[in-house]
This record gives structure tokens, sequence and C-alpha cells, in this order.
């Protein structure tokens, strides 16, 4: 890193009420590249008068030139934060903001909004729940389709980005934290070169675009209850034009970095639901592409804490990230194909939701539930007409989900299926898919008494199934046949049943994952997974 300039005495007016029309509650937010001046509903960005090998800040036109970009590109996507580019200049009575005399620097001026709206505090608070990770997912796949496309070659961009992160590492060689960056360096460029027909031919088939860049937890609000890309990376086009699968990766991994597994899942699922199974084949690349983002937000440690004159004040975050980048892109297991069936008001997708994280690569199983892919486009809130439970639009939701399956699992991903799974031929169809995708296939079903799944009917408020009574009635009159799935007590505490439905999935169908790297559970003897199970759980009548 280069300090080009002395800019102190800038900091110091953005620091004083005068930059402010009076107001003393002044806050200082610092990054590698900026300082965030705030002070009521006012912020003001100051690029860093700084030169890195990806980015050079080091005259006042540059960062003029920065802070206009940054302002187009992130305008659209949320006006209500960007307002415009001001001066601050030089006058007989010091520095003033807008003014009309020789120009020191420029500041970029947005509307400030509450602290607790974004979405690192959020996260941080407990409060990023399914329901608002799966709208994240929704909301970056509709950013996405918006944003213009690059027909790029997908292998040279990451190939560049990892050539360029090797130069960076070089610069903090021997830092704390850093034990493991020659490691990581071989096992990205062997996951590269693995990756780059595919990365290339997504790049001609318009999955590179001119996407945010930087989308992790600290660069999302909350906005009217809606989510809210900020901040997108515009100090490089060619960093900021990317696979749009490796754009939303680094959410995943922020999101997997801070042991919210379950709600990177639904951030990913949400995302693949929105674009069709258009992104589904893309997922042999996820291990990559997360491992990426884990070396470069080690690297934003490393270069945050020389410009604040700390250096290895972040080495154990640092050495944690560079853990997870080492880990993703190891080669996995076969991937599995799980199904969890019922009626309604069993408990399915509870179920479902809660395995997910513990099953296959990160961040976990992509989950496929009907109830999901019915409304795929219209929102996770949106309320189906009563022909979406009819038996031809029924089986066309399995069908869709069949589909989707067989690209996602011969993409390296396990599959979990959240459907009633009433009808004997979609089971016999479900196991058929995995038969010939060379994958293990297990399936569940969960059963309670006919009272309470009507009881659990009447009293829901929000679920993405709209299933009622009167459906429950009609499911029930299709009677069970050839049940050769294990069954679980769906009355019991939804933690036994995940924890049932776990032990009984053999080691190879689980994450090697606790934490970083650690192994969750030994093997099972060598007894067939329903044997297992079915010691273990009895059977029970439905009704």
């Amino acid at each position: 890193m280069i300090e080009a300039m002395d800019q102190s005495a800038t900091i110091a007016f953005l620091s004083s009420p005068e930059a402010f029309d009076g107001c003393r509650d002044i806050g200082i937010v610092e990054t590698h590249g900026a300082y965030v001046f705030l002070c009521g509903d006012v912020a003001l960005k100051l690029k860093r008068a700084v030169k890195y090998d990806y980015m050079d800040l080091t005259t006042v036109e540059r960062r003029r030139a920065m802070l206009v970009r940054e302002l187009e590109l992130n305008a659209p996507a949320a006006p209500e934060i960007y307002r415009d580019v001001l001066p601050v200049t030089c006058g007989r009575d010091g520095l003033a903001l807008g003014g009309d005399g020789p120009v020191a620097d420029w500041v970029l001026r947005m509307r400030r909004f509450p602290a607790e709206n974004e979405f690192e505090a959020i996260a941080e608070r407990g409060a990023f729940d399914d329901r608002l990770a799966t709208a994240t997912g929704e909301a970056i796949a509709a950013y996405h389709a918006a944003a213009p496309v690059a027909r790029r070659p997908g292998g040279d961009l990451i190939g560049a980005i990892l050539a360029e992160l090797a130069l960076v590492f070089g610069t903090f060689q021997g830092a704390a934290g850093t034990a493991r960056v020659i490691e990581w360096l071989a096992v990205s460029r062997d996951a590269l070169e693995r990756s780059r027909s595919l990365l290339d031919a997504r790049g001609r088939n318009g999955h590179v675009r001119r996407g945010h860049g930087d989308l992790h937890l600290r660069n999302l609000v909350l906005i009217k209850g809606r989510p809210v890309p900020f901040d997108a990376l515009e100090f490089d086009e060619n960093l900021g034009t990317c696979d749009i699968l490796y754009d939303i990766a680094f959410l995943i991994m922020d999101l997997c970095h801070r042991d919210l597994r379950p709600q990177a899942c639904r951030v990913l699922d949400g995302w693949l639901r929105e674009a069709r199974g258009g992104e589904d084949s893309g997922l042999a690349a996820l291990p990559l592409f997360l491992s990426v983002r884990a070396a470069i937000r080690a690297i934003v440690l490393l270069q945050t804490d020389a410009a604040r004159g700390q250096s290895g004040a972040s080495a154990a975050e640092v050495a944690a990230y560079l853990d997870l980048a080492c880990a993703a892109p190891h080669p996995r297991p076969p991937p599995a194909l799980i199904a969890v069936g019922g009626y309604s008001a069993s408990g399915k997708s509870v179920l479902a939701r809660a395995l997910a994280p513990d099953l296959g690569p990160l961040p976990g199983a992509v989950l496929l539930a009907s109830d999901l892919e019915r409304k795929a486009g219209r929102g996770q809130d949106s309320r189906p007409v009563r022909v979406d439970y009819a038996p031809d639009r029924r089986e066309d939701v399995y069908h869709a989900m069949f589909e989707r399956t067989k690209t996602i699992l011969a993409a390296g991903h396990s599959v979990l299926l959240d459907a009633t799974f009433i009808d004997p031929r979609m089971r016999a169809a479900a196991a058929e898919i995995a038969e010939h995708a060379g994958a293990p296939f297990y399936g569940f079903w969960l059963q309670a008494p006919r009272d309470v799944l009507e009881r659990r009917l009447r009293d829901r408020t929000s679920d993405a199934s709209d299933a009622d009574v009167e459906v429950l009635r009609q499911q029930l009159q299709t009677p069970l046949s050839a049940m050769d799935w294990p069954l679980l007590d769906a009355t019991v505490n939804p933690e036994r049943i995940r924890s049932a439905a776990l032990d009984a999935l053999p080691r190879r169908c689980r994450s090697d994952y606790n934490g970083i790297g650690a192994p969750l559970i030994a093997e099972h003897p060598a007894r067939s997974w329903a044997s297992r199970f079915r010691a273990k759980v009895p059977k029970t009548r439905i009704g």
C-alpha cells in the first residue's frame, strides 16, 4: 500500500460540526479504501489517498471518478441511500462542503439508514431468519437479472483474480494469520483448472455480468421491509464484472464464516429458484467461488489493519478465512438425494430446512420444496389459486423439481426434496433419479394423527404452503400404498426428529464441516440405513 498524500485537514473538517450544519454527534467508519463520516441522517464518504495493486486513489480526480462511478452503480438499486457527489473546497475561512473555491477533495453524500437495519446487525442479534434469508436470495436474483451482460471467459476472470491475490498476499508474507496462503494457492489453482471449461461456458451463455462485486452482510440493508444491496465495487470494472454465482458466493461465504449455514442455504435456495433452474449447473463452481471470496476477505482484513496502523489485529479472523478458503474446494463424496414426505402440516418443511445445512458441501443441500417451486417468480408470500393443487398441476411441480434435481446432482451438490409424496409414482421417480445419477437415495415419511394435522393447519398464520383443512382431507382420501420409507413421528420435538433423521443417514451423506473442516460424526456400523432407523422409530397409525 502507498499513502499518496496527507488528507489530515480534510479528515479533520469532515469530523467537525461545520461539515454537518452544526451536528456534533459524528461517527467515523474506516475501511482499507475509505472513511465514512456519520451525523444525523447524513453520511459522507471520502476515498483514502492510497494505492494498492488493484486500486489507485492517489489523485483528487481519481477519487472523484471513483465516487461518481459508485453513485452510478448504486443509485438504481438503492435510491433511498445515494444522493450526490460534492467537492470539499478551500476558502478564506478554511474548508467547506460544496463551496466555490479550489477543490481539496470530493465526498459522496448519502442518506443515513438506521444501524439496526444493516444485515450485519440483523444477523448479530439473531434476526436473520428463514423468511428474510429467502427474500434476500430473491432480491439478489432480481438485482442480477437487471445487471448488464458481459460475455467474457469466466475462467480467465477467476484466473486473473487468483493471480492478483497471490501478488497481494506476497506483500504480507509472514504476517500473522497467513500460514495457509501457499496451501490455498495450490488448492484454488487446482479447483480452477477443474472448473475452467464450465466457467468459460457460463461466460459465453450470459452468466457473467457487471454485478455488485462486494456482496456481503455489511453491504446489505433492510429498507421498508425489503433487502437492498449497496456499496457495490466501483474501483475496478474487471473485478466488478463476474459470474453472478461468484457474486452471491460472497454473501454465502460470509454467512458460513459466521456459522450461519442455515441462512446461507436459504439465500442460495431463493436465488436459484428465482433463476428457474438456469443457475443450477453452475453449482459445480460454487466451492471454488466460496474459496476465493474467503481469501479476499482475509486480504481486506490485512489491508485494513495496515491502513489503520494495527497490523496483526485481525490475525485470528484472517486465519479463519484462510481455513475456510482451503477447505471449501476440496473434492467431496458423491452427492445424495434425500426426500421428506408427509401430509400437509406434518412438519416436512421444518425438517427439510433443518437437515439441509448438514448435508453435502457448503453451504449444504439445495432444498427444493414443492410449495416454493409452485410460487417461483411470484415471491414466497403470493397466494396461489386453487388449480395449483389440482392433480395435473401437482404433477407438473414434481416434474419441474425432478428436472432441477438431475442438474444439481450432476453439479455435485446434494438435493433435499420437500413434498407430500403421497403418490407412490412420485416416490419411485425420486429413487429412480438418484439411481440414474449414481447417487444414494434416502426417503423419510413424517406422520401424525389427523386431528393434530388439522389443528396445525387451523393455527397457521404464515407459511409457504397454502394448504388448508380441505386440502388435507383430499390427501387423506388417498391410501398410502407400498410405503417403504422410514417413518418419523411428527408429533415430537422438531430437534428430536432432525436428530433421528441425521442418525439414520450414513456418514458419506453428512457434511464434514463442524466450524471449519472438523468431522461431525463417525461412520455407523455397516447396517442398512432403513433397518438402522426402524430399530429406533416405531410405526404409528395415521388418522
